[in-house]
């Protein structure tokens, strides 16, 4: 993949300024529906991220009022009635390939969440570091409600973490959307921005954070994903080893001189 500041995508539209990329699904007609072809061009994107140090950020954001449908009907689940099962395990692993993609890229990602963000689309919200939605916004996860299991690219695994296992269950079991304002109680979403302020918000949340220091972002990613699997005393241990990765950067170093001159480190990430 080429250089991904100047990275021309073929099924979503794809901008970096000042180290933020923003990211968007591009058939607002149909409420931005995933095809294999951008699931694939997806999950490429989020991999090569690992080796792009001018990306500190990645917004996630809707288009035309909604974030995303899931799998296209007529493009995806047609065409997989007519797949084998070595076929159809190809491509639940790709879907899943994307979830994973996103947790390892090393850069937070931020999920500006409107309108419709179901099936897939809930999937990515999910997969996100952070969540902001418009009062507008529905999320579900409906699989069910095409017939499969609510187990799909994680979320039986990520969404108890997120909103506690009760509640998961209520959603993976009925595909039923979980309104807005339910998001943000179960602390799915961590605030409520209107329309109109959503995607000022959500570069603000951006910048802050690229302003910080990145190689220890990419540490503090890290480590929120892989102490699931850990004890509490791995957890320390590890976190102890992270730090002091951390502390023998160039951004220590700056917080530190910044701190005795009484200024705002600038950080570079190194």
């Amino acid at each position: 993949m080429q250089d991904l500041s100047n990275y021309q995508a073929q099924h979503f539209a794809w901008q970096v300024e000042d180290g933020i990329a923003q990211l968007y699904l591009t058939r607002p007609e149909r409420k931005n529906p995933l095809t294999f072809a951008s699931y694939a061009e997806l999950r490429d994107l989020f991999r090569a991220l690992v080796y792009e140090d001018a990306i500190k950020v990645v917004i996630l954001l809707p288009n035309g009022g909604n974030f995303c449908s899931g799998g296209d009907v007529h493009d995806i689940i047609g065409p997989l009635l007519d797949k084998d099962m070595k076929g159809l395990m190809q491509f639940t692993r790709m879907t899943g390939d994307l979830v994973k993609a996103m947790l390892n890229c090393g850069k937070p990602i931020i999920a500006a969440i409107d309108g419709v963000a179901v099936g897939a689309g809930a999937i990515m919200a999910m997969a996100a570091d952070m969540r902001i939605a418009t009062p507008e916004a529905k999320t579900a996860f409906l699989f069910t409600r095409v017939g499969l299991a609510g187990c799909d690219m994680g979320a039986c695994s990520m969404l108890p973490r997120i909103i506690g296992q009760s509640r998961a269950a209520d959603l993976l079991y009925t595909g039923r959307s979980m309104s807005a304002q339910e998001g943000e109680n179960w602390g799915f979403y961590s605030r409520l921005i209107a329309a109109e302020q959503l995607h000022e918000a959500a570069l603000g949340m951006a910048k802050r954070i690229a302003d910080g220091p990145n190689f220890a972002h990419m540490m503090t990613k890290t480590q929120l994903q892989h102490e699931w699997a850990m004890t509490l005393d791995q957890a320390i241990e590890a976190e102890a080893q992270a730090q002091a990765i951390c502390m023998q950067t160039q951004d220590f170093q700056r917080a530190y001189d910044a701190f005795v001159a009484k200024q705002k480190p600038e950080f570079v990430g190194d």
